[in-house]
């Protein structure tokens, strides 16, 4: 065997994907029984690939109605990624090429939620994360100016 085909075959071995979920499928699944049994089976298969953005978390805390749902989900949710190290956040760098996304889509409406979306992208393409979500048209408009990888369906249950 050729040197070079040794080399490649060894560069060209990839790590596992590293997934985060939107807050739109940790909410679908508070609401519907399906999503949630879709959810947890997500993470009994993929746990040791799934990370927790700081964006999702905050979405969700703010989201919190009360403070007994503010302590249900730091024990249940946020806890179980801060013990294993599985929380990112978006670098000084990151907040610059989200702004720079931001300047180049100005000539669309934007709403909070959706700076949010794009400060998710960029910080998911700054740790090598794909972002599993079901908000389809945002991320595809996104993407136009930003790459990142992103799925729409949930990765192989």
């Amino acid at each position: 065997m050729a040197l070079a085909s040794i080399v490649s075959t060894k560069t060209e071995r990839r790590l596992p994907t590293k997934y985060a979920l939107d807050s739109n499928l940790f909410i679908d699944a508070l609401r519907n029984p399906d999503d949630e049994a879709r959810l947890l089976m997500f993470h009994e298969r993929y746990a040791y690939a799934e990370f927790l953005s700081a964006i999702v978390a905050l979405e969700l805390r703010a989201g919190a109605k009360s403070p007994a749902d503010a302590a249900k989900l730091q024990r249940h949710l946020f806890a179980p990624f801060e013990r294993r190290g599985r929380v990112f956040a978006p670098s000084y760098a990151t907040w610059k090429t989200a702004g720079a996304a931001v300047a180049e889509l100005r000539g669309a409406q934007l709403t909070r939620a959706f700076y949010n979306d794009i400060l998710l992208a960029a910080s998911c393409r700054e740790h090598g994360v794909t972002l599993v979500t079901r908000n389809a048209a945002d991320f595809e408009r996104i993407r136009r100016v930003l790459r990142f990888d992103f799925v729409t369906d949930w990765p192989a249950l």
